[in-house]
């Protein structure tokens, strides 16, 4: 996974005035768990932005104060009009610990079924898995370049070692769809062997 640097301050207290002096400052509040003590501490909306509205997961080197800590984004609660952060939870990893997280889906090679005309329909942008830290890559990446028209990815049909998938194994993850205008796949086919037939005939 991609690794991104943060710098924070501890939260003197957490009540919602507090809360509410460090937003109008500028700063989100954000909580650090998962290796006993909860540490609150607050961050600079600019730079937490950078990371919630980045397509990409990190895996998010913590500089609390001098406390250093790796950890992941587990929640995030934004304001519903601004569309800003209004606090975030980190979860600190442990290489020996597995971790629950949503990775983003990208697509390798040109699927025939949509050089036909077809549509690429994908369902799932992000697949929630689990897997040990250093076992996380940056995304899935699926190869399309075999898809028709019609075809589809399930969830079944992916392997990546070191991780487990937590969708149903039944899942369209991505598919090619016919299409107002689509040539379907055989007759393109048919035509090519047909084409291949008379140059050698000639």
């Amino acid at each position: 996974m991609k690794k991104a640097q943060l710098s924070g301050s501890v939260r003197a207290s957490v009540g919602k005035k507090d809360n509410s002096a460090l937003r109008s400052a500028g700063k989100v509040p954000c909580v650090l768990y998962g290796s006993g003590e909860q540490t609150h501490f607050s961050v600079r909306s600019v730079d937490i932005e950078k990371l919630i509205f980045s397509p990409d997961v990190y895996q998010v080197e913590l500089d609390i104060d001098g406390k250093k800590a790796l950890a992941i984004i587990q929640d995030k609660q934004m304001h519903p009009v601004k569309d800003k952060p209004v606090h975030i939870d980190f979860l600190e990893l442990n290489d020996k610990k597995p971790v629950k997280l949503s990775l983003p889906v990208r697509t390798s090679g040109a699927a025939p079924g949509v050089m036909n005309g077809g549509k690429l329909r994908q369902p799932y942008r992000m697949l929630r898995v689990i897997g040990l830290p250093g076992s996380l890559p940056e995304a899935i990446v699926l190869d399309i370049s075999a898809l028709k028209i019609g075809d589809s990815i399930r969830i079944s049909d992916i392997e990546v070692e070191g991780i487990q998938f937590r969708e149903p194994s039944n899942a369209v993850v991505l598919g090619v769809k016919m299409s107002r205008g689509a040539v379907a796949d055989d007759e393109t086919e048919e035509e090519e062997a047909e084409e291949g037939a008379e140059a050698a005939a000639e």
